[in-house]
C-alpha cells in the first residue's frame, strides 16, 4: 500500500536546496587545489592557482543565495547572526560561512596584491576599483613580498580544515535527521566533503579548456595530467564512500531497509543505479584511468580529462539530488512515496537554478578582466597533435 501523509505530498526543499551544497562543494574542491600549489608546493597546478583561488571566492560569494531564494522571509536571514544560538546548525552555518568568506578574501589580496599594484598604478575605473582594494596604500619591495607570500601560505594551510568544515557541515546537517533513514549516516558529512573535491577539480578543468580554447592558448600538459590524476584519486574514494554506505545498510538488513530497498529498486532507479553510478561515475572513472595508466595521445588525453569532468559535475549534481529529493520522497509512514517534479519558471524552479549558477562564472570574467587569473598563459601553436614530452 503506498501511504504517504497529506502533509507530505509536496516536497519542501526543492531545487534551491539541492544547488546550494553543489555550490558550497565547487568552493571546497577549487580551494582545496589552490592549497595543493600553496601550501604543499605543488607546482605543476601553478597554471590554475589563481584561478582556483578567485573560483572559490566567486562560487562562495553566491553560495547562501539559494537558501536565501527557498527563504518565506529571507531579510530576516540575519537574525542568526545577531542573535546567537550555538546549538542551531543553521546558524553554525553562518559562522562558518562568514569566517571562510573572510580568509578566502585576505588570501587573495595577499596573493595577488602585487598585480592590483600594477593595476592601480594606471588610470580608469579599474585602476581606481585596485587602489580601493589596496587601501590606497600602493607600497611594495622585496620585504613585502616576502611576508605576502608567507601570510598567503599560512592562510592556505589555514583554510584547508575550514574548507572541509564548511562542506562537511552540510552533510552533518543531512546526517543528524534521525528520522530519515536515506540520510542518517556518518558517513554523510565524508561523502559530501569528498563528492566536493570531485565537483571543484572537475569545474576547473571544463573552465580551463573551454578559457583557453576561447583565447587561443596552449592547456599546460603538466596540469592538466596532474589535475587529472587528483580527481581520479577523489572519485574513487568519493563513489566508494557512497556504496559502502548502501553496503552496509543492506548488509545489518534493519527494518529501514525495506522501504529504502523500494525507494533505490522503484522512485531512484534511473536517477540514483543508471544515471549516478552506472553511466556518470564508471565512465569517467574508465576515462581519468586510461589517461593515467597509459601514454595516450595529447589530443585523445585531453578529450577525455575535458569529458570526465563535465560528466563528473552532472554525477555530482545528481548526487545532490538523490540525497535532497530521494530522501523527501520516503512518507514518514514508512509504506509509499511523494513525487515531486521541478517547476521552471517558479521562484525555486529550473530557470532560477541557471541564473544562479551562471552568475558566479560571469564575476569571474570580470575579476579576469581586473588582474589577469592566467598570468603565465601562452599562445597555442598550430600544429597537428603529438604524443606529449612529458609522457
Amino acid at each position: 500500500m503506498n501511504y504517504v501523509f497529506p502533509n507530505e505530498v509536496n516536497v519542501a526543499w526543492t531545487v534551491m536546496i539541492v544547488l546550494y551544497p553543489y555550490i558550497t562543494g565547487l568552493v571546497a574542491g577549487a580551494f582545496i587545489v589552490s592549497s595543493l600549489y600553496h601550501v604543499f608546493g605543488r607546482a605543476e597546478l601553478k597554471p590554475v592557482a589563481r584561478f582556483s583561488l578567485a573560483s572559490a571566492f566567486v562560487f562562495l560569494l553566491f553560495a547562501p543565495l539559494p537558501l536565501l531564494m527557498h527563504l518565506g522571509r529571507p531579510d530576516r536571514n540575519f537574525n542568526i547572526m545577531v542573535t546567537p544560538n550555538f546549538s542551531s546548525a543553521m546558524a553554525g552555518f553562518g559562522y562558518i560561512y562568514s569566517t571562510y568568506l573572510l580568509l578566502v578574501i585576505l588570501e587573495i589580496w595577499f596573493v595577488m596584491r602585487g598585480d592590483f599594484i600594477a593595476r592601480a598604478k594606471g588610470k580608469g575605473l579599474a585602476a581606481l576599483i585596485c587602489r580601493t582594494i589596496l587601501l590606497f596604500d600602493l607600497h611594495e619591495d622585496d620585504a613585502s613580498r616576502r611576508a605576502d607570500h608567507k601570510i598567503s601560505r599560512f592562510l592556505a594551510g589555514l583554510g584547508i580544515p575550514l574548507a572541509c568544515l564548511l562542506h562537511g557541515y552540510v552533510g552533518f546537517l543531512f546526517g543528524s535527521l534521525k528520522a530519515n533513514p536515506w540520510w542518517s549516516t556518518a558517513l554523510m558529512f565524508v561523502i559530501f566533503i569528498f563528492s566536493a573535491i570531485v565537483s571543484g577539480i572537475s569545474v576547473l578543468i571544463f573552465h580551463y579548456f573551454v578559457v583557453s580554447k576561447i583565447n587561443h592558448w596552449k592547456v599546460d600538459e603538466a596540469c592538466v595530467r596532474s589535475m587529472g590524476k587528483y580527481l581520479w584519486g577523489f572519485l574513487i574514494v568519493a563513489v566508494s564512500l557512497e556504496l559502502l554506505e548502501i553496503l552496509s545498510i543492506a548488509y545489518k538488513q534493519t527494518e529501514e531497509w525495506e522501504i529504502l530497498h523500494r525507494l533505490i529498486a522503484e522512485k531512484l532507479f534511473i536517477p540514483y543505479v543508471v544515471l549516478q553510478f552506472g553511466t556518470f561515475s564508471l565512465v569517467p572513472f574508465i576515462f581519468l584511468a586510461a589517461t593515467a595508466l597509459f601514454k595516450l595521445r595529447t589530443r585523445v588525453a585531453h578529450a577525455l580529462i575535458w569529458t570526465a569532468s563535465l560528466m563528473l559535475l552532472i554525477q555530482v549534481l545528481l548526487m545532490r539530488w538523490n540525497v535532497v529529493i530521494g530522501g523527501q520522497l520516503l512518507s514518514k509512514s514508512m509504506r509509499g512515496f511523494a513525487s515531486y517534479l521541478p517547476g521552471v519558471w517558479e521562484k525555486e524552479g529550473l530557470i532560477t537554478a541557471a541564473v544562479i549558477f551562471t552568475a558566479p562564472f560571469i564575476i569571474l570574467y570580470f575579476f579576469h578582466r581586473l588582474v589577469s587569473l592566467f598570468p603565465n598563459a601562452t599562445k597555442a601553436v598550430d600544429t597537428d597533435a603529438a604524443p606529449s614530452t612529458t609522457e
